[in-house]
């Protein structure tokens, strides 16, 4: 599904030039649970940010189910983005003024699905992930792992075929953080395919793969489990 081959990133201000990413060639698999660790500022989340398509490398290629991607302009980029890919991110990202079922439903309206088909997806998204019965709630009237499992229903509602989670659980306690790795383990056998940047050894013994980057390179790579 992803490949990269020799992505670096760089950052340059007047005065500093930072690799983010150095060379990185890697490879992941439809169906595949792959946990990125390493420490702050190794490039964890930039090698997230382009593979989710909301960054661009500096050089090398990424490729997207086959299709070389790196250089698609911003709009054939987002509708890429937008129909293939989910995201939950570690402070939740949901809409202060949104009700919980506004919130899943976001995804939908900008794929311009209609009313009917919209009102289907999120009801059967709300039972699936066990949040129905806050569908009328606002976010600050949720727990923090019912607002992370509110972010979960809408990154998964549209159907994306790969999910990216950047620290899922580390706004969260242990139980909770818990919850939402079960979900996410469900979700990928389920077939989705999933890429996860944690600092947390016991959320990455969920995946299948762990890959660890330091200074941006790739230093090891270890296989959890067969699919």
């Amino acid at each position: 599904m992803i490949k990269t081959v020799e992505l670096s990133r760089l950052f340059r201000t007047d005065e500093v030039e930072t690799t983010a990413l150095n060379k990185v060639s890697l490879e992941i698999k439809t169906g595949e649970f792959t946990a990125v660790m390493g420490p702050s500022g190794c490039g964890k989340s930039t090698l997230l940010n382009i593979i989710g398509l909301l960054d661009n490398p500096t050089s090398g290629e990424l490729y997207f189910n086959g299709t070389e991607v790196s250089s698609y302009p911003e709009r054939k980029r987002t509708n890429l983005r937008k129909a293939n890919v989910g995201f939950v991110f570690q402070s939740f990202n949901l809409i202060d003024e949104l009700t919980v079922f506004e919130n899943i439903e976001l995804p939908l309206l900008y794929l311009k699905f209609p009313s009917s088909e919209r009102k289907k997806k999120v009801e059967s998204v709300l039972e699936k992930m066990q949040i129905a019965h806050r569908r009328k709630h606002f976010p600050q009237q949720l727990s923090g792992g019912q607002q992370q499992r509110v972010a979960i229903c809408r990154a998964v509602v549209s159907g994306p075929s790969l999910i990216l989670a950047d620290e899922p659980t580390g706004n969260l306690d242990s139980a909770n953080g818990a919850e939402v790795m079960n979900l996410l383990g469900e979700l990928n056998g389920e077939g989705t395919t999933i890429v996860m940047v944690t600092h947390s050894p016991s959320d990455a013994e969920y995946a299948n793969r762990i890959i660890h980057l330091f200074d941006g390179h790739v230093v090891t790579e270890n296989i959890k489990k067969m699919l």
